[in-house]
């Protein structure tokens, strides 16, 4: 896989899986946007991709303010002049009882956060995207197929929409040499996941609970979410748009 020189956008990179897959694509001298709030974070892993031979132009926003998605595309534009790969990896998770009298705004929370900014960014995305021949890469879940937990039917609703919605963008953009796929990643060692637990004790039992569900009996890393991502994003998958893949650890099979 070669990246050189390619320009690429990464959501929510300041952390977990977008971080790895900065870096990944940096020792790959491709040339990167990070974006996420941290400013902090964002800024140890631009120092980690400059140690790599590439330094990031860097952007503090949030993916659910309009003003913020449109600077995300525009400032890479202004500074590479070009886009190839968008990486849709901004997320949330949060769960929410539809009996809860707060449903209807957790819910629309998430949604703005795992559906409509990925729907904004490519809508602002796509048309450099046509004129590079580039291609999409959205972070899913296997929470769009499979129903671990209750009180989950909002962040559930909006992966399997960010699924089906990769479907359809693809057959769109096929005809205009953009390919879209989404990675759907099932328990992964991230603190996007350790959020959801508060000291260190309740974290490790839920790590080792977590392990027992699936049927490698193993938590993937952030690593390995981002080499799928490389892949899809690659002239070696060049055959390959509209599909979503699973690397969860065979959690959908048990």
């Amino acid at each position: 896989m070669s990246f050189e020189n390619k320009v690429i956008i990464v959501t929510g990179s300041s952390s977990g899986i977008g971080a790895a897959t900065a870096i990944k694509f940096s020792k790959q001298r491709a040339r990167i946007t990070i974006v996420g709030r941290n400013e902090q974070k964002l800024k140890n892993v631009s120092e980690t991709c400059e140690r790599n031979g590439s330094k990031p132009l860097m952007i503090i926003a949030d993916v659910t303010k309009e003003e913020d998605v449109k600077r995300i595309v525009s400032e890479t534009i202004e500074h590479y002049g070009k886009l190839d790969v968008l990486v849709n990896n901004a997320g949330m998770f949060d769960s929410v009882s539809i009996l809860d009298p707060h449903a209807i705004e957790k819910f629309d929370q998430i949604l703005a956060t795992n559906l409509r900014s990925c729907v904004y960014l490519t809508h602002l995305a796509a048309p450099h995207l046509i004129e590079s021949k580039g291609n999409i890469v959205n972070i899913g879940s296997a929470g769009a197929k499979g129903i671990f937990m209750a009180e989950n039917f909002a962040y559930c609703s909006s992966k399997a929409g960010l699924e089906h919605f990769t479907r359809c963008v693809a057959l769109e953009l096929a005809s205009k040499g953009v390919r879209v796929n989404c990675v759907s990643p099932g328990p992964v060692k991230t603190d996007f996941v350790e959020k959801i637990t508060m000291d260190k004790e309740e974290q490790e039992k839920f790590w080792a609970n977590l392990e027992k569900t699936t049927a490698l009996g193993k938590i993937a890393e952030s690593e390995e979410i981002a080499d799928l991502v490389l892949f899809l994003a690659s002239d070696n998958a060049k055959s390959v748009t509209g599909s979503s893949f699973a690397i969860d650890c065979g959690i959908l099979l048990k």
